[in-house]
């Protein structure tokens, strides 16, 4: 399950295209990306898994081009009803909904998910049944050139099912890297607390740490394969990421940890679906399908248009670590998020007006060194964007409770 909420909404930004489907089945002629006629829906992403765990789920609403994102769906009853029992979901945060108690799928148990929204418009799924449960063998990582010429790491799932039932899989991830700020320094500067001094700046000793960080990212694609082509229900060698060398995450140490989800055929076609379209460059200039029916439906209206699917699927996880330097020694590391270059502000310009202060005061640079010679129009200290000092503006001081050294 992802941990961003807006990062788990966007991923089905399909559903938000398809709102301008909704009264037509079909278009032929090119359009402009700009919303003509537009009829909200009810987007709602649910997947519970074997794992004893609140299990989490996703309600928003369509939106148009002209709109941020995703419009959360908030205030609603949520519930996921069992064979034996029935499972409550509270809202966390707007549009996410958890369950107030940890419980697990079982297999041979029916589970249908019912929504009640805040202006009384109820929905129901179809009853669903976990899938069988198979593990991930091995996941590994190696130093490619991919098809397009691009050296990098690639991170390969191989799974297998000796009793050939379950061939449909889907993948997400969660990405942890170490960052270590290339430009930081023991020293910071302030802004001089007494007023009578201007726009002078005094030199302190940093209060924190906040050279090395750790940043986490989720998944934002839709990773599928199946083994319906095989003789054996065997995934093998499946590239579930691909990280070009110069990207900087892999600059020191980086973790993913894996999820293979195991889909009946009906959800695995769903999220097929789902995925050619957001993934269609000609999306607005071809022949379109009509709408993305899904396993959920109004109980008042069968008309209205429902977007999302009730999956209850089994999981495997397994995580891999790894060091630039492992795969690239004696190399130089990746370029660095943004490029750290120098500045020697004036304390003040000849119009009298505070440059580096204000620079300061609003958390933009980071002291670097000393400039003991100041040229013409430069100040006393070289100064780096924050980024390049302080890593916090990327990540956490926080050392991940998981992470391995």
């Amino acid at each position: 399950m992802l941990k961003m909420v807006k990062n788990r909404m966007l991923k089905y930004n399909t559903f938000i295209l398809m709102g301008l489907m909704l009264l037509n089945d079909a278009c032929v002629e090119p359009i402009e990306p700009e919303t003509v006629t537009f009829e909200s829906a009810i987007v709602i992403d649910a997947t519970i898994t074997n794992e004893l765990i609140q299990q989490q789920l996703f309600l928003s609403r369509t939106f148009t081009f002209e709109e941020d994102g995703p419009l959360a769906e908030s205030n609603a009853v949520v519930k996921v009803a069992s064979d034996q029992t029935e499972y409550l979901f509270e809202e966390t945060t707007p549009g996410t909904y958890r369950s107030t108690v940890a419980f697990a799928a079982q297999p041979n148990i029916s589970y249908q998910l019912l929504v009640t929204t805040s202006d009384g418009l109820s929905y129901i799924s179809e009853t669903e049944q976990l899938t069988n449960t198979t593990t991930i063998d091995e996941l590994y990582v190696e130093r490619v050139t991919n098809n397009n010429g691009v050296d990098g790491m690639a991170i390969f799932v191989d799974s297998f099912d000796p009793t050939g039932t379950s061939k449909h899989y889907r993948y997400e991830y969660e990405e942890t890297y170490k960052i270590i700020a290339p430009k930081w320094k023991p020293l910071d500067l302030i802004p001089d607390p007494d007023p009578l001094n201007g726009c002078n700046v005094l030199v302190v000793r940093r209060e924190r740490e906040d050279r090395v960080c750790y940043t986490t990212d989720d998944s934002n694609s839709i990773i599928l394969t199946n083994t319906n082509e095989f003789t054996e229900d065997r995934v093998s060698r499946f590239l579930v990421r691909f990280i070009n060398r110069d990207n900087y995450i892999l600059s020191h140490r980086y973790s993913i940890l894996v999820k293979q989800y195991v889909q009946s055929s009906k959800a695995y076609t769903f999220f097929e679906t789902l995925r050619d379209f957001s993934g269609s460059e000609s999306l607005f200039s071809e022949t379109q399908p009509g709408f993305l029916e899904g396993n959920i439906s109004s109980t008042e209206n069968p008309t209205e248009k429902v977007l999302g699917y009730f999956d209850v699927s089994s999981v495997s996880e397994k995580r891999v670590y790894f060091d630039y330097d492992v795969f690239y020694p004696g190399e130089p590391l990746p370029p660095y998020i943004v490029p750290c270059l120098e500045s020697k502000p004036p304390l003040i310009s000849q119009a009298g007006i505070c440059i580096l202060r204000p620079l300061v005061a609003g958390n933009l640079v980071r002291y670097f060194n000393t400039n003991d010679e100041p040229q013409p129009g430069e100040g006393p200290y070289v100064t780096v964007r924050r980024v390049c000092g302080d890593c916090t503006e990327i990540g956490s001081i926080v050392i991940p409770e998981f992470w391995e050294e």
